[in-house]
């Protein structure tokens, strides 16, 4: 009887522990964005991303899909007025088959749906991983670690400012030139 109470207890205890784990990361994400600027990333990864060990990079497991967690941070960051991800994927994805990773084919297009009307770009996972190590060195990177067990799925975000583009910034530097 003692036995089935504690296996039950235990069951409640690491149920209620996955569950406030799971809301953690979005709560993290809630929290840091509003301290985001441009040069700040936000990533989406695979379960066998590697944990980073720059100083600005900080990971955080969410047990949780991969589509829902981008599904919150795009959803998050719709509603931000000061920031808008620049999105980059692994150049590596769109060679990835369906015989070696099943179910790369339905990610591909669910990914594709989710990143339309965004700048856009796929590079090499390994440059995309040189340059979050760079990044890190002076600004934050919030690394969001998902269950996702398809290789090169990771949606890197780079953060850039909502209300100032860079043809703004151009023409700025440009009229600066010519007030010397």
């Amino acid at each position: 009887m003692k036995l089935k109470l504690i296996a039950g207890l235990l069951a409640v205890l690491s149920a209620s522990l996955v569950s406030s784990a799971q809301s953690d990361w979005r709560q993290k994400v809630k929290d840091e964005l509003p301290l985001m600027g441009h040069r700040n990333w936000i990533v989406i990864v695979d379960s066998a991303y590697p944990l980073q060990t720059s100083s600005g990079i900080e990971t955080v497991a969410t047990d949780a899909d991969e589509l829902s967690v981008m599904d919150y941070v795009f959803d998050t960051l719709e509603h931000s007025k000061h920031v808008r991800p620049i999105v980059h994927t692994d150049k590596e994805l769109e060679f990835v088959s369906e015989g070696e990773a099943p179910g790369v084919g339905a990610y591909r297009e669910a990914v594709m749906k989710r990143i339309a009307g965004f700048p856009r770009d796929s590079l090499l996972h390994e440059s995309l991983i040189e340059r979050l190590n760079e990044a890190g060195k002076n600004f934050h990177v919030l690394v969001l670690k998902t269950s996702m067990a398809i290789p090169y799925t990771s949606v890197f975000l780079q953060l850039d400012c909502r209300y100032w583009s860079a043809e703004s910034e151009a023409r700025l530097r440009e009229m600066m030139k010519h007030s010397r």
